[in-house]
Order: structure tokens, then sequence, then C-alpha cells
């Protein structure tokens, strides 16, 4: 099962992705973790990337594409992954289904977890209280000025690669506002009709 989420931040796409990971035995890719992983064991691309960020500068799409080339071909992404926060640009849509064609691979799934933005810095807060209650530490993304700058990101450079998948036939919208446990039904009534 190879599936992106895709959705502002705060749609509830990390959550969906561990349930999902625990249901089907894949991994959640996430672009900074494996750029991270690339640097420390000191791979090909991952000091290509280190050199970059050493710089200064941003990693490009070529190094971000071969980390995750090179990371979908480790064991425990052989039975499929979620790709979660990647691909941000149409450009990088596009390199990422060049290089899965290359290997002979395709996305099973694209899922667009829809929500009312208006209403998501309500949830941001919540979400931050409820930690604070439990007596964890608040994630950093979730003062409602991070978020804030981070929903407006997402929706000048990310948001326009929904549409990609959708002209593509890919694309599933699900309601991301609707209880957790609802989404997750609706995401795996999605994946087993794909798997069927």
């Amino acid at each position: 099962m190879r599936l992106i989420l895709l959705g502002p931040p705060g749609a509830g796409k990390g959550t969906q992705s561990k349930r999902l990971m625990q249901r089907y035995d894949i991994p959640q890719l996430s672009t900074g973790d494996m750029l991270r992983a690339a640097v420390a064991a000191g791979t090909p691309i991952g000091l290509k990337a280190k050199a970059v960020m050493d710089a200064g500068q941003l990693v490009s799409d070529d190094i971000v594409i071969g980390i995750v080339s090179d990371r979908v071909e480790e064991p425990d992404a052989r039975r499929g992954f979620i790709l979660d926060g990647f691909p941000r640009t149409v450009a990088q849509a596009e390199a990422l289904d060049r290089m899965l064609n290359g290997k002979g691979l395709a996305l099973d799934a694209v899922i667009e977890l829809k929500v009312d933005q208006a209403g998501l810095v309500d949830r941001i807060l919540t979400r931050a209280a409820e930690t604070k209650a439990r007596g964890e530490a608040v994630r950093a993304d979730d003062d409602p000025e991070v978020f804030k700058t981070r929903l407006a990101a997402y929706n000048r450079d990310t948001a326009v690669v929904a549409p990609y998948y959708q002209a593509r036939g890919q694309l599933t919208g699900i309601d991301g506002s609707k209880p957790i446990d609802e989404v997750t039904g609706e995401i795996i009534r999605v994946l087993e009709k794909v798997d069927a």
C-alpha cells in the first residue's frame, strides 16, 4: 500500500498515519526524518544534503527525491509506505511519479484530509491545551502564530498538489473534521477499494 496523505497542518495527517502504519505494517516516510538519517548515515545523497544544509541553503528537489528513492528500497517499505508532508510542490509530485515509474512502482492512493481552515487555529489551541493538561510538552508548531505562518505557507506552496493528483484521477477527499475514528474508517474504505 503506497499512499500520500495531503492536507493543511493540523488536519490530522500525523494521527491517521500512525493508525495506518499499524494496520498495514508500513512506515510513514517523513522527508525531514529521512534527510537527517541519510546525513547521519553518511550516504552519498546524505553527504550532498549535508553540504547544502551546512551552507545554510534549502535542499533541492533532486536531493529530496534521491533520499525518498533510497528510502523506498529499504526492507520495511517493500510492502508500501505513507508519504506525509511530501510532495510539497507540483515539481516534487512530478519527480516522485518519475522516480516511482523508474522502479516499476505506482501510488495506490492520494488522500486529502479536507478541513475548515478557519477552525484549524481553534483545533490547534485545543490540542495544545490537552497536551499541557496531560503534563506533556506542547509542540513548538502548536503556537497559534507559528501555526498561522505554517498554514499560509501550505496555502501558498502545497495546496496546488491536490489539484495535480485530482487531474490524474488519483485524489480522494475525506472530511478530516469528523471524529478521528470516522476519518480512519473512511480512509480504510478507500484503501480497501484500491486493494480489492
